[in-house]
């Protein structure tokens, strides 16, 4: 199946072809496939795969392979998004809440973004106390903190790769 953009039309990936994109999706549902069943999987044979694969290492579209962890099995599967406003935004201030923010292992993921607040954070905890600690201690004493708003996530409705 293609995914579409938000006009219908298949979504524009780096001027990547379909077999490209095939490949890329097999391998981010399983990173661990070999050279021989990615090729049986999209069709092609062995040489133009690895071919394939190893352009788009080199060209920075594949850029390392990972584990897909069970977040529940590890007791990490507390998730929470925050919103953090901070009291201003100069470049000092982002460097110091960028450099300071990495450094909190519960934080999964950090974003800036515009709109009303400044920042967006993932933050994966074993239970919201844990959360409320972490929070309390952690998030609301980074750099230039003014605000934040925490939204719990009760289901994670989609976790999955565009290419999937």
């Amino acid at each position: 199946m293609t995914k579409l953009d938000a006009k219908g039309g298949p979504l524009d990936l780096a001027g990547l072809d379909r077999m490209d994109r095939a490949i890329l999706a097999a391998l981010t549902a399983d990173g661990r496939i070999s050279l021989t069943d990615l090729a049986a999987r999209v069709g092609l044979s062995k040489t133009p795969v690895t071919a394939r694969v190893r352009r788009m290492e080199r060209d920075g579209i594949i850029t390392g392979y990972s584990a897909t962890l069970s977040w529940a099995r590890l007791g990490l599967d507390h998730v929470a998004f925050v919103e953090v406003k901070l009291s201003d935004t100069r470049e000092r201030t982002l460097s110091a809440f960028n450099a300071a923010v990495r450094q909190v292992p519960e934080v999964e993921q950090c974003h800036m973004i515009a709109g009303g607040y400044d920042y967006l954070l993932k933050v994966r905890t074993t239970d919201i106390s844990a959360y409320r600690r972490v929070m309390g201690e952690r998030i609301s004493s980074l750099p230039h903190v003014a605000s934040t708003s925490t939204y719990v996530a009760m289901e994670a409705v989609k976790d999955s790769s565009l290419l999937e």
